[in-house]
């Protein structure tokens, strides 16, 4: 029969979960997320997370507690008398009693192949690491940071020139039909789990501004992969003609030169070894163009030095 649920998450990622779960049947007591930010084009109102938009269509009851630390909070949450509870990019830490609430446990949907890429930005990392493969893991929460054990994972490919906003939107479909087969099985007492391996670990940590501008010094792949892997949030940038542009998509370029320069008239630039050729870009205020469009506008020479 149906699981009595508590469902926790934030933001566009969490959603194909949400919608999945109430598809199913289950009965979601209750679903936690992240307070309304300011935010519409002044910054004065405030703007509900995806999460919170997409349960209250539902008719779900929706909580937005500032932390889950405290005694009144907890028991609040055990008074939902869920038989677990399932977390996808929630943002909250679950302390003790929170995790122990449910009889069956808190399930996360982490967005790698763990115990590789734990933490924030597990997408992010793995792209910019080069990684060609990745995937997602149904795991049952303990006190650690994404240590839990496994129940359930799925590998994806990535792509040579997938960007992160590719395989976010990729994996977060996928993510919603692997808790559903998760949450099958753990109906029918058959869900098994596998401690995650002590080698291999790796830790995502969350993007910093400061690690978002172009080293053109560095190789060819390197660039591609810090682009591609910050795309098209933050977003990788450089200096091209005494503005600041985001680079949101390239492929490998023909040629070489000094790095930062440009090769030709099409956006190939060169780097510490080998080039990239610029696909699409984004002008600060403007919005992303593909790399023609913006050349018409924008002309850029061989020769010129991109900052």
């Amino acid at each position: 029969m149906p699981l009595r649920l508590i469902f926790m998450g934030t933001p566009d990622f969490s959603v194909p979960t949400l919608l999945g779960l109430a598809g199913q049947g289950h009965d979601i007591a209750a679903v936690y997320t992240r307070a309304a930010k300011p935010g519409g084009r002044r910054g004065l109102e405030l703007v509900p997370s995806p999460v919170e938009r997409e349960a209250k269509c539902l008719g779900l009851a929706v909580h937005t507690p500032a932390s889950l630390k405290g005694a009144e909070a907890q028991a609040a949450f055990a008074a939902h008398r869920a038989d677990a509870a399932v977390v996808v990019a929630y943002g909250l830490i679950l302390p003790k009693p929170i995790l122990d609430a449910p009889p069956l446990g808190c399930f996360n949907l982490h967005a790698s192949l763990l115990p590789r890429w734990r933490g924030a930005a597990p997408i992010n990392r793995a792209i910019m690491a080069g990684d060609a493969g990745t995937g997602i893991t149904v795991m049952r929460m303990d006190e650690g940071l994404d240590t839990g054990d496994m129940a359930m994972i799925e590998r994806m490919r990535i792509g040579a020139d997938m960007a992160a906003g590719e395989l976010h939107d990729a994996m977060a479909r996928l993510s919603a039909d692997l808790m559903a087969r998760a949450l099958g099985a753990l109906e029918r007492g058959t869900l098994q789990f596998t401690p995650q391996p002590a080698e291999g670990v790796t830790y995502a940590a969350k993007i910093d501004k400061a690690e978002t501008r172009i080293d053109w010094s560095k190789p060819w792949q390197a660039v591609h992969d810090h682009i591609r892997g910050l795309s098209p949030f933050p977003g990788a940038w450089c200096e091209m003609l005494g503005e600041r542009v985001k680079v949101l998509r390239t492929t490998k370029g023909e040629g070489s030169g000094a790095p930062g320069m440009a090769l030709d008239d099409r956006l190939t630039v060169a780097c510490g070894e080998g080039s990239i050729r610029i696909v699409e870009l984004q002008k600060a205020g403007g919005r992303p163009m593909k790399a023609d469009e913006f050349l018409r506008g924008t002309p850029v020479r061989s020769g010129l030095a991109l900052g």
